[in-house]
């Protein structure tokens, strides 16, 4: 399936799976749903003061308009778990790869405000799509030793398409002179920020056509010399096939189909399982980190920072975000889950408890607003030890969790819901924080703080630790 360089064979009983860079172009491959999630997510950092200029939007109706796309990524997570059991993991991977194409071309070229909207709502689809399709193909994919930092690859790939997204808005931005409704080959600067999505969401599409399907799908589709053929290329040399097939058959076989309703039980209504994971994913947005990858831009503006220094300021985070995924890659299977998210929590709520402190300095109005200088060096090392810290943790460990904690019967329902929770608290966020920071910018980020102090008890009390465990042993 692919031309990359085969390891050398491990010997007799070696843990090392004999084509591991076979493994690891499947999952970078799936990886690039991640991308795209979050280009598209973060590209709209750089347009904001764009698309406030050119449809004159008060501070409600632009947080709307910028948030909407994670109500179609809410549907988009919703959907993908079902239709990845009836049409197959990669051709969801290939209708996700056209919607963003898409909607990066419609949002590029909007003739009114419903219709950016429209085409961003389009684009949330894909995007959830994204975020429950790759994390649960990684997960049935990579082998149980080296699945945590494989399915880092999602999280990784999503804080570099962040990154990207940011760094191709500077880039564009100094073409237009600094001003995001400058000219641009036609159009103003910040339509063509939204428009070059259509590049990494062709080669998506591209990409996807040379991965195999998921073994476990293939297994419950009745082709099990296929799984048994997939399996060959991604497990331990001397796995015994046979018996790998016959586990997972027997396992799918002992439950139906997964059904939204499998997920109903105990005494809070949904399953205890499932209410951790819906916990996750909420608590991971609650805590304001996409205030950050979607506003950085005009928030850094609105204490007094010229544009051009804002838009470094919000790649030079991305950068951060990087860093921070790394470590967490090089330490999701050592360290374990919860000690990561754990660590995690409590630098997130140092660091947002600094950045209310320094905004509550904030001084001057309209476009006379500034920060003390001492304020001001605290507010960006606080936004940049912040987004540290929820990339070395929370930003890894949700992803790996959510594609890895739920039985094999309820997987991939479990994880559309708990992924469409994650949409719903990020669209909650995203909404509110312009009417909020034109409230109290200080007590908006002492919100998040509390979120980020009440995450570490829930990490205690409720989630469960899955390092080193096999997907068929969590149920």
């Amino acid at each position: 399936m692919t031309t990359t360089a085969k390891l050398k064979p491990t010997p007799a009983g070696g843990g090392r799976p004999e084509h591991l860079s076979h493994v690891i172009f499947i999952a970078a491959t799936a990886a690039l749903g991640g991308f795209l999630f979050g280009y598209d997510s973060a590209v709209i950092n750089g347009a904001v003061e764009g698309i406030r200029g050119k449809f004159d939007v008060d501070p409600g109706t632009l947080g709307t308009v910028i948030a909407i796309a994670l109500l179609g990524a809410a549907i988009g997570a919703m959907v993908a778990g079902r239709l990845a059991d009836r049409i197959g993991r990669i051709r969801v991977m290939q209708i996700a790869a056209v919607l963003f194409a898409v909607s990066g071309l419609g949002s590029m070229l909007p003739f009114a405000l419903w219709d950016l909207a429209m085409w961003r709502t389009l684009g949330g689809v894909a995007i959830g799509m994204a975020s429950v399709i790759a994390p649960a193909y990684i997960a049935e994919v990579a082998p149980a030793e080296y699945r945590g930092r494989l399915a880092s690859f999602q999280q990784a790939a999503i804080v570099l398409g962040i990154a990207i997204s940011q760094l191709v808005n500077w880039v564009l931005l100094q073409f237009a002179d600094g001003d995001q409704r400058g000219s641009l080959l036609g159009l103003e600067a910040w339509q063509i920020m939204l428009g070059v999505e259509v590049v990494p969401a062709l080669l998506y599409g591209l990409m996807s056509l040379r991965i195999p399907e998921s073994p476990r799908y293939l297994i419950a589709q009745g082709r099990r010399a296929e799984a048994q053929a997939v399996l060959a290329d991604v497990e331990p040399k001397g796995t015994d096939l046979d018996a790998k097939v016959a586990e997972i058959d027997a396992r799918m076989h002992m439950e139906h189909k997964p059904r939204l309703s499998d997920l109903m039980g105990g005494r809070a209504g949904l399953l205890p399982i499932v209410w951790v994971g819906i916990g996750l994913s909420v608590f991971q947005q609650l805590v304001g980190i996409n205030v950050i990858f979607y506003y950085s831009s005009s928030l850094w503006q609105s204490v007094g920072i010229d544009p051009s220094s804002s838009f470094f300021y919000s790649f030079t985070t991305s950068i951060i975000n990087i860093i921070g995924t790394v470590i967490a890659m090089i330490f999701v299977d050592r360290l374990g889950r919860k000690p990561l998210a754990l660590i995690g929590s409590a630098g997130m709520a140092v660091s947002l408890g600094l950045a209310a402190w320094a905004f509550s300095y904030k001084e001057g109005t309209g476009d006379n607003i500034t920060l003390p200088d001492a304020q001001g060096t605290v507010a960006l090392l606080a936004a940049h030890s912040f987004v540290l810290f929820f990339a070395l943790s929370w930003g890894v460990v949700v992803w790996v969790m959510l594609g890895e904690m739920f039985p094999n019967r309820i997987r991939a329902a479990a994880l559309g819901v708990a992924a469409s929770a994650q949409w719903i608290a990020n669209f909650a966020i995203t909404k509110t924080f312009p009417s909020m920071s034109d409230w109290n910018l200080s007590a908006s980020y002492m919100i998040y703080t509390a979120f980020a102090l009440l995450s570490i008890p829930f990490i205690l009390r409720f989630v469960p630790e899955t390092k080193g465990k096999t997907l068929e042993q969590m149920g």
